[in-house]
């Protein structure tokens, strides 16, 4: 991805985003803020671990919030409720059948910053989503994962 592109993101997503920005900004810069000024009072700052911890943690914050703010700022938001198609996409609802097992798995195809396998959803930018992008119902999928090869059969392609 270029340093300047838009990357998908689900409408939930983007407000979770905005949201951890927010509390970075209001809530937790301000606590770093007490802690290094409390810091400060025990004296000699060379040997002094509340201090280090402090600053480490403030420097993540402001990293965190230069992150969040970049990717708000590129972010595409992508209405779900506007998504149609037989072909998987960007925010399909596909069930999957394990060709080996049977077994059965739903995943819906989010943005990177919003994927989390245990809940179902799965980044654009995974090993199985770019499997999956421009295939239908019935169609096979292989796909690499550190236990060796996986094939899955598409059962279903939805848009909710």
């Amino acid at each position: 991805m270029t340093v300047n592109s838009k990357f998908p993101m689900t409408a939930t997503g983007f407000e979770a985003l905005k949201s951890e920005l927010e509390k970075l900004k209001s809530v937790e810069r301000q606590e770093v803020i007490q802690s290094i000024a409390a810091a400060r009072e025990h004296g000699d700052l060379s040997e002094n671990a509340e201090y280090q911890a402090a600053r480490e943690r403030q420097s993540f914050i402001e990293g965190r919030v230069a992150e969040l703010e970049d990717k708000i700022s590129r972010a595409q938001v992508i209405d779900l409720s506007t998504l149609s198609g037989k072909n998987v996409k960007f925010g399909a609802k596909v069930v999957l059948a394990d060709e080996d097992t049977d077994e059965k798995s739903t995943y819906q195809i989010v943005g990177t910053d919003e994927s989390d396998i245990n809940s179902g959803l799965l980044s654009i930018t995974s090993p199985l989503a770019i499997a999956l992008i421009g295939k239908t119902k019935g169609d096979s999928v292989e796909v690499a994962t550190p236990g060796g090869a996986k094939s899955y059969e598409i059962i279903s392609v939805k848009f909710a």
